[in-house]
């Protein structure tokens, strides 16, 4: 009984659809031909996945290699909340003409990051992200509430991210768009997954159950030789 209980979970949360949609995969070594960079591992993006639970997002992305292998290596999710722009088209060389913008989240290999947003007018706004990175190998991945990105238009579960990586690797080199190694998605951006409610009713419903079966089975299992009530 305790196997059935077991397989049904497994149907539960195979119908909680969205939520557990497969990431985004990026093909291996197409680093831009405008990159003037390193081609390292840390720097070529495999897959990438966002993530909205109703109050945080959650990002996440692996590489081919160890994140933090290249000197001066960072990641940059681009997310448009409504006013996007094709801000990359206008530094030099001209890139990312289908990633539109308005806000960003910068990651870094150290764990540190910053949410940054793109006001119509005025200087943008920079907001730490301490303790909200965390790295494991090939792996890095964020988590921040949706309220340091208001909205310009979208709502949250509507905004479209696209990721890029970055090497600054000579002061020459700093602010400009020939640093950008990879994209992904090459074209266009992601929109994140979000929980159907009625799947994660279903998922509680399902290891309830199983709890409560836990319980019975310990409940009528027998006491051990010599075992004191």
């Amino acid at each position: 009984m305790l196997k059935a209980c077991f397989i049904g979970c497994a149907a539960l949360l195979a119908l909680a659809g969205p939520s557990l949609a497969s990431p985004l995969a990026d093909a291996p070594g197409d680093f831009l031909a405008s990159y003037t960079g390193p081609q390292n591992g840390d720097l070529d993006i495999l897959s990438a996945s966002v993530r909205f639970d109703g109050s945080h997002f959650h990002l996440s992305s692996t590489v081919n290699g160890a994140v933090g292998s290249t000197p001066g290596a960072l990641y940059v999710w681009g997310i448009n909340r409504g006013a996007g722009l094709p801000r990359l088209t206008f530094g030099t060389p001209s890139v990312g003409g289908t990633a539109p913008f308005d806000a960003v989240a910068v990651l870094f290999p150290d764990g540190l990051g910053r949410a940054v947003t793109f006001p119509l007018a005025g200087p943008p706004s920079i907001t730490p992200l301490p303790g909200l990175v965390s790295v494991d190998g090939s792996t890095i991945s964020a988590s921040f509430q949706a309220s340091l990105f208001p909205t310009s238009g979208l709502a949250p579960q509507d905004y479209t991210f696209t990721l890029w990586s970055r090497a600054r690797v000579s002061p020459l080199m700093d602010g400009t768009n020939a640093e950008i190694a990879d994209f992904a998605p090459d074209v266009g951006g992601m929109t994140s997954t979000v929980p159907e409610p009625g799947a994660w009713a279903l998922m509680i419903v399902g290891f309830g159950a199983m709890g409560a079966m836990l319980r019975r089975r310990d409940r009528l299992a027998p006491a051990a030789p010599g075992a004191q009530a």
